[in-house]
C-alpha cells in the first residue's frame, strides 16, 4: 500500500491548539517502544474473562431482547428478498445444533468442514457448529479437488457441509457431506431438512474453555503454502468484542450492512457470520460479489455500511455514478488488502458524504489489528529502513498457532507472545500505522528496497490504465527488478514504453518499473489480495518461452 494511514489512534487536534505530550496522544512508551493503546474499553464493553465462555454462548447473549428479536430482521437475502429475524436465526441454530448432534454424532472437538458461497444459512451453520463444541474449518469454493482435499486431510475433517454444485469436489475425499440445500433427486440430506425435522432439544453444554480451537482457517498463501490457522473461542470472542465497540462508537447499531465478503474469510466470518449480530444490526447477504448487484442492492435496500476490499473501491472510483441511488451509504470500509492512498482521494472526492475508513489485520490475528484497545500492544521491529520496521502485535487476538507446524509457529510467534506480522510499517507521533508493503514483497534493486505497492499507486493515477500488480524479476546486475503487469482500459493502445516513462518521472531511479506485460486481468484471492506468486511464475514461463 502507498502510504496510507489505518486508523489508531482517535485524537485529534486543530492547528495551534495545545498539544498532549506525545506518549498520551499515541499511547507511545520511548522506554520500551511499544505503542500502547490509548483507548479503554466502557464497563459494559470489557472483553469477557470467564474461562468457560464459547463463541456460540457469547454471540448468542447479544441477541436482541425476545420481546424485540421476533421482529428484527438479521438477515436479507439480496436476490429474493428472503428474511430472516433474530428470533427465527436463533431457532435455526438450535434446531441445526441439535440435529448435529443427535443424529449425525457430531461432538465436541470434531472438526466441520464448510465449502459454500454466502447464503442465509452459512451463520447458521457456524454458530451451529460452535454450539456442540465442535470445529469450524471453511474453504474457497473456487478450491480445486486436489486444494479441498489437502485441507480435509490436514484439518482432519469428520463432517463437510457443501452446497449443492460444490458437493462433486469433496467426493473423492470420501468425507460424509451434508448439502447446504435439497435438491431436486433428494439423494443426499441436507441442512435445510434437519433444521425443519429436528426439534430445539437442549444438548449436554460443551466442557470448553476460551483457550479451545473454535476455528482452523487457512491462510491464502499469497506468497507462501498455506496454514491452517488456529483460531480460539477467546480470539473471536475478543474481536466480536472490538467490533460492537466500533458499531456503538460510529453510532451504526441500526444500520443496513451489504455483505458480500466471503464468509469463508477471516474478514468475512468475523464481520458478518458471527460478529455484527452482537449489534443486532441487519445485514442483506450477497451469495457472490457483482459491482451491479451491489449498486442494486445498495439502492433497493438503503444500505448504509459497506466492508469492502480495495477492488471494489477502485470500482466504485472510477464508476460514472449514473443509474443507481448510493446516497444512503454513510461508511465503507476497506481491508484484506492494500489501499493506495491515491485510490482513497479519488473515493473521498467522488462520495465526499462517506466515510472511508480502512481496516488491517491478518487472519493470525483474528482479521482484526487496526483498532488498538485495551490489553493490546504494537511496536515497530527496528530494521534497515530507519523508522520503518516489521510491525508487531500482542493482543488476545492473536492466533494459537499454526496447524502442526510448531517450525512455522515459532517463527511468527516469539517467546513473550508477540506477533511477527510480516509488514514493514511506521508510526506517527500520533498513533497512526503506516503500512508500507509486505516485507517478503518488497523489491531487492541495487541494495535498495522497493515497495510495490507504491508502484502500483502511481500506476493506477493513469487514466489507461484499469489494474496492476507489481513484481520482482531477478536480474543478474540488479538482483531484481521491478516488473508491472498492467490491465488497458478498453480500446487503450498504451505500450509498455509510455508506462515506463509515467512512472519513471515520479520516483526515484532505482524504483523505476523495468519491464511491462500487458494482462486481461490481475490473478487476486477472494478478499482481493494480488496473487504475485502466480505472476512470478507466469514471468518464469515468459522468460523460458523467449530462450
Amino acid at each position: 500500500m502507498s502510504i496510507e494511514e489505518g486508523w489508531v489512534a482517535t485524537i485529534k487536534h486543530d492547528p495551534g491548539s495545545y498539544r498532549q505530550p506525545r506518549a498520551q496522544r499515541s499511547g507511545f512508551d520511548s522506554k520500551t517502544g511499544i505503542y500502547n493503546s490509548p483507548h479503554q474499553l466502557s464497563e459494559h464493553q470489557t472483553i469477557p474473562t470467564r474461562p468457560d465462555l464459547d463463541t456460540a454462548t457469547f454471540v448468542l447473549s447479544q441477541f436482541p431482547h425476545p420481546s424485540e428479536a421476533e421482529s428484527r430482521v438479521a438477515l436479507i437475502d439480496s436476490a429474493t428478498n428472503r428474511r430472516v429475524t433474530y428470533a427465527q436465526l436463533r431457532r435455526s441454530i438450535g434446531s441445526l445444533a441439535a440435529g448435529l448432534y443427535h443424529a449425525l454424532g457430531v461432538r465436541e472437538g470434531d472438526v466441520v468442514f464448510v465449502l459454500s458461497p454466502n447464503s442465509l444459512l452459512y451463520p447458521t451453520i457456524c454458530l451451529a457448529v460452535f454450539s456442540i463444541g465442535a470445529v469450524l474449518t471453511t474453504a474457497n469454493p473456487l478450491n480445486t479437488e486436489s486444494e479441498i482435499a489437502k485441507q480435509v486431510r490436514d484439518s482432519g475433517a469428520k463432517l463437510g457441509i457443501a452446497s449443492p454444485e460444490e458437493e462433486h469436489k469433496l467426493v473423492p475425499t470420501g468425507l460424509p457431506t451434508l448439502l447446504t440445500s435439497r435438491t431436486s433427486d433428494h439423494c443426499s440430506l441436507s441442512i435445510e431438512e434437519l433444521i425443519e425435522s429436528c426439534d430445539l432439544v437442549e444438548l449436554p453444554p460443551p466442557q470448553l474453555t476460551q483457550s479451545d480451537t473454535a476455528a482452523i482457517l487457512y491462510s491464502s498463501g499469497t506468497t507462501g503454502t498455506s496454514k491452517g490457522v488456529i483460531l480460539t473461542h477467546a480470539n473471536f470472542i475478543s474481536t466480536m468484542t472490538l467490533l460492537k465497540w466500533c458499531v456503538e462508537a460510529s453510532s451504526s447499531q441500526n444500520d443496513v450492512f451489504l455483505c458480500f465478503i466471503p464468509m469463508f474469510h477471516i474478514y468475512g466470518l468475523n464481520f458478518y457470520a458471527l460478529g455484527l449480530f452482537c449489534s443486532g444490526v441487519t445485514t442483506v447477504v450477497m451469495q457472490r460479489f457483482d459491482f451491479q448487484g451491489m449498486l442494486d442492492a445498495i439502492q433497493t435496500h438503503r444500505v448504509n455500511n459497506i466492508a469492502a476490499v480495495p477492488p471494489v473501491i477502485l470500482g466504485l472510483v472510477k464508476y460514472n455514478k449514473s443509474g443507481y441511488d448510493l446516497s444512503s451509504l454513510r461508511r465503507v470500509g476497506s481491508g484484506a488488502a492494500p489501499l493506495s492512498k491515491e485510490v482513497a482521494d479519488g473515493f473521498r472526492k467522488k462520495f465526499p458524504w462517506v466515510e472511508l475508513r480502512q481496516g488491517y489485520g491478518l487472519t493470525e490475528s483474528s482479521g482484526a489489528a487496526t483498532f488498538l484497545v485495551s490489553h493490546e500492544d504494537a511496536k515497530v521491529r527496528s530494521g534497515s529502513c530507519g523508522r520503518e520496521g516489521e510491525l508487531w502485535l500482542k493482543s488476545p487476538v492473536v492466533m494459537k498457532g499454526y496447524l502442526g507446524n510448531e517450525a512455522a509457529t515459532e517463527a511468527t510467534i516469539d517467546s513473550d507472545g508477540w506477533l511477527r506480522t510480516g509488514d514493514l510499517c511506521y508510526f506517527d507521533e500520533d498513533g497512526f500505522v503506516y503500512i508500507v508493503d509486505r516485507i517478503k514483497e518488497l523489491i531487492k534493486h541495487n541494495g535498495y528496497q522497493v515497495a510495490p505497492a507504491e508502484l502500483e499507486a502511481i500506476l493506477l493515477r493513469h487514466p489507461q490504465i484499469l489494474d496492476t500488480a507489481v513484481i520482482p524479476v531477478e536480474d543478474e546486475e540488479a538482483g531484481q527488478i521491478p516488473m508491472a503487469y498492467v490491465v488497458r482500459a478498453a480500446g487503450s493502445e498504451l505500450t509498455e514504453d509510455q508506462v515506463i516513462q509515467f512512472v519513471s518521472i515520479q520516483v526515484a531511479p532505482y524504483k523505476k518499473v523495468r519491464r511491462v506485460s500487458f494482462v486481461r486481468s490481475i490473478p487476486k484471492s477472494a478478499a482481493g489480495k494480488i496473487l504475485r506468486k502466480q505472476l512470478v511464475s507466469l514471468s518464469q514461463q515468459q522468460v523460458i518461452s523467449k530462450l
